[in-house]
């Protein structure tokens, strides 16, 4: 018998589990200048969340 298919918002809750470190440094380069947030100026703290999500993602 076949696993049952896990939903896609379930699926990214397990990565977001799995990802709080580098979600809290996104989180933290966002808050540090808060008021002037600018596209790309958290770019490579993102890009680690990203692919933390992703890879994660294809585990689940």
């Amino acid at each position: 018998m076949s696993q049952p298919r896990i939903r896609p918002i379930e699926k990214f809750a397990q990565a977001t589990a799995k990802c709080s470190v580098e979600a809290a440094a996104y989180g933290k380069c966002i808050v540090a200048d808060y008021t002037a947030v600018q596209k790309d100026m958290c770019a490579k703290e993102f890009m680690r969340l990203k692919d933390c999500y992703l890879a994660a993602a294809k585990k689940a």
